[in-house]
């Protein structure tokens, strides 16, 4: 297996960027989600995992830049929080420290598909990071990585991933993968520790990418699984991984499952 590409969203849910070479260490691939929007109504982070309200995250891109991180509309501006708030209709501020007790609003993603991004659906609220640094704005752990087998074509960009893995097994490999080690590059060693449970964040039109709910249909149609022992079966694709000793990385490295 060969790493592929090499992903970061230096922003929690706003379009990313392609990176040559990264250092990954116990805090994942670096500049990813290092900040997020915090939304001054309620307190909770900004995500677009609750659609009818976030999804016009997915139109803002993040790049990481020497003095910390730039932030441009549709149409290439870039956007202050000010012009955040007004894009986004409700009040924002760019942190880079999460408030404690800070959580999101996680929309059940069967419903979304359902009854569309502007319905009313349930919500579940959820903590961050239970395998991730304290105080992260990552969702569970530090690196999430799929394969081009299990990706089928559909573009990374949908499923957010840090590292795409060319791989010419079968899809859904990863699904095994849980327990074990992979090797990325002369250093870079990881433990899988968790299947990847999917929300309604790659049906959403990422950018110039039109919306997609097959992006969601397809794992649940194929890959409905028990992500941790202690979850139902759900929709899932790629996995979850924790980082056992640190490396820098680049697209061509090989990769090696132990």
């Amino acid at each position: 297996m060969i790493l592929r590409t090499l992903r970061r969203h230096p922003v929690k849910s706003l379009l990313g960027e392609e990176v040559a070479r990264a250092r990954i260490d116990g805090r994942g691939l670096d500049g990813d989600r290092r900040y997020a929007l915090l939304d001054l109504t309620d307190g909770r982070i900004a995500s677009a995992k609750e659609p009818r309200t976030w999804r016009r995250l997915l139109t803002l891109r993040a790049e990481s830049k020497d003095a910390g991180v730039r932030i441009t509309g549709p149409d290439g501006a870039e956007l202050d929080d000010a012009a955040l708030c007004a894009l986004l209709g409700r009040p924002v501020r760019l942190i880079d420290e999460r408030p404690p007790g800070a959580t999101l609003r996680r929309s059940v993603p069967e419903q979304v598909l359902a009854a569309g991004i502007d319905a009313e659906v349930d919500y579940t609220v959820q903590e961050f990071g239970g395998a991730a640094a304290p105080g992260s704005f990552f969702d569970f752990a530090p690196l999430h990585l799929v394969t081009t087998a299990t990706l089928a074509g559909a573009p990374a960009a949908r499923y957010r991933p840090n590292l795409v893995i060319e791989h010419d097994g079968e899809p859904w490999s990863e699904n095994d993968w849980t327990g074990r080690e992979l090797a990325v590059g002369p250093e870079l060693r990881l433990r899988i520790i968790a299947r990847t449970p999917r929300c309604a964040v790659p049906t959403l039109a990422h950018g110039p990418l039109p919306a997609d709910p097959e992006a969601l249909r397809r794992p649940a149609r194929h890959n409905r699984v028990q992500p941790l022992p202690d979850l139902p079966p759900l929709p899932c694709l790629g996995a979850y991984a924790q980082v056992l000793t640190p490396g820098t990385v680049e697209p061509g490295d090989r990769v090696r499952l132990h």
